[in-house]
């Protein structure tokens, strides 16, 4: 029996003998494979240990960002540490639905947030409400950037180093693009702004608080341009199609890429992935206190836990994901003599300006100035969705059925090794 089932069969029993007072119970809502379970008993003992109070660990997943943020909107859930995404903590924020951290009460000698902060992952969280610093209310959990996934067999650097390559009739049929509207209207923009940024009469930054009725118009066209050739829009199967060769072009994440091409490698399918010259976004996932929250101190405690450089390390292990974690303990767990060295003084300071490590991972600082945050769109979101449904249409053909059907097979077939694989996190956005 898993951890959590185990966990919260205990907090039911918690809950029951001390009624309504729930303050040996945390309660945890975390995205899916996206832990290191076994860190959750350890936590239990740590945090004994630190303070001398028992907790119990009650830990639930979700899928879907708006999935655990209604939970949250509407107060049925008193979760105390949740782990959205990074417009959701932006939307908590401005609505109020999260509270500021109250890190001073850690003990200096056991405060890993203040000794293991990465001075870009400092910087994007001010970036999140110029009004209101969410690093006083949210720290950073794994992050990562939006980019091209292609097959080095079909498709060349050159070809791929560009987003219009999902325009390029030379895929067409081969082409996978993620069915997520904000990870996908971000490039295109950029892409379709290309004029006016090179003259600086706009910002990546503006971009990406453009909501207007043109620039989605601008968007809407190019992908209408685009659908032709597109062979699957796709929650999490991309990916898998990758690796099998069906497609050679895919727009996806670079944690989904390190999988893919580590995947694909062993069947001999030689992947790569790049951040198209043009410019692209960052994305991160962090842990917040919702405002509902009943154990406070246990969350504090818990997220401050996260960030301890090897129980980093160890949930990166298991997810595939890269640690928001500015500890050189956690850099140095990814040094590989087999790349090239790249430049991450953005990242981890001065002293990391030439380390040889996955820039899959780890990007360069080259491409990280290329890149920016995604925001919130607020009332202006439904506008997003209708342009994306518009989009697809009914546009899946009868080839794209029958690539659902044998990734439905191959998952059922496949579902007893995969579970005995590194886990990886589905449809973060």
């Amino acid at each position: 029996m898993k951890f959590k089932t185990l966990a919260l069969a205990a907090a039911i029993l918690a809950a029951t003998a001390c009624g309504s007072d729930r303050g040996t119970v945390l309660k945890v809502y975390n995205w899916s494979d996206y832990i290191d379970e076994s860190v959750l008993p350890e936590f239990e003992a740590w945090y004994e240990a630190k303070t001398g109070e028992k907790i119990t660990v009650v830990y639930q997943t979700f899928d879907i960002n708006e999935t655990m943020l209604s939970k949250i909107e509407k107060g049925h859930e008193d979760y105390d540490v949740v782990c959205p995404s990074d417009y959701i903590i932006e939307r908590m924020l401005n609505d109020g639905l999260i509270l500021p951290l109250d890190f001073a009460s850690i003990p200096d000698s056991i405060n890993y947030i203040a000794l293991n902060k990465s001075p870009y992952m400092l910087k994007m969280f001010r970036e999140i409400n110029p009004d209101i610093d969410a690093n006083e209310y949210s720290v950073p959990y794994m992050w990562g950037t939006t980019g091209i996934i292609y097959n080095k067999a079909e498709v060349t650097p050159e070809e791929a180093g560009t987003w219009d390559i999902i325009r390029n009739p030379k895929f067409a049929g081969r082409i996978l693009i993620k069915d997520a509207p904000r990870d996908v209207y971000g490039p295109v923009l950029i892409y379709l702004k290309q004029e006016e940024l090179k003259s600086g009469k706009v910002s990546l930054e503006e971009l990406m608080h453009d909501s207007s009725d043109e620039s989605i118009a601008a968007v809407e066209a190019y992908l209408k341009q685009v659908k032709d050739g597109v062979l699957g829009w796709e929650a999490d199967f991309g990916k898998d199609q990758m690796t099998k060769g069906r497609g050679v072009v895919s727009l996806n994440w670079s944690g989904d890429a390190v999988w893919a091409i580590e995947e694909a490698a062993e069947v001999g399918v030689d992947l790569d992935y790049i951040v198209p010259e043009e410019g692209s976004t960052v994305w991160f996932d962090g842990w917040v206190i919702p405002k509902y929250a009943k154990n406070v101190k246990a969350a504090t405690y818990f997220i401050d836990f996260m960030c301890r450089p090897d129980i980093a390390i160890r949930n990166m292990e298991e997810t595939g994901y890269v640690a928001a974690n500015g500890a050189f303990e956690v850099l140095e767990s990814q040094i590989d003599e087999e790349y090239e060295p790249v430049d991450l003084s953005y990242f981890f300071g001065p002293d990391a300006d030439s380390i040889r490590v996955n820039p899959v991972l780890y990007p360069d600082k080259a491409v990280i100035d290329r890149c920016a945050l995604e925001h919130d769109w607020g009332k202006d979101t439904d506008k997003l969705l209708a342009m994306w449904s518009r989009v697809k249409g009914d546009n899946a053909n009868s080839f794209t059925y029958i690539i659902i059907i044998v990734v439905l097979v191959a998952i059922v077939i496949g579902y007893a090794a995969s579970k005995r694989k590194k886990g990886h996190k589905h449809g973060r956005r």
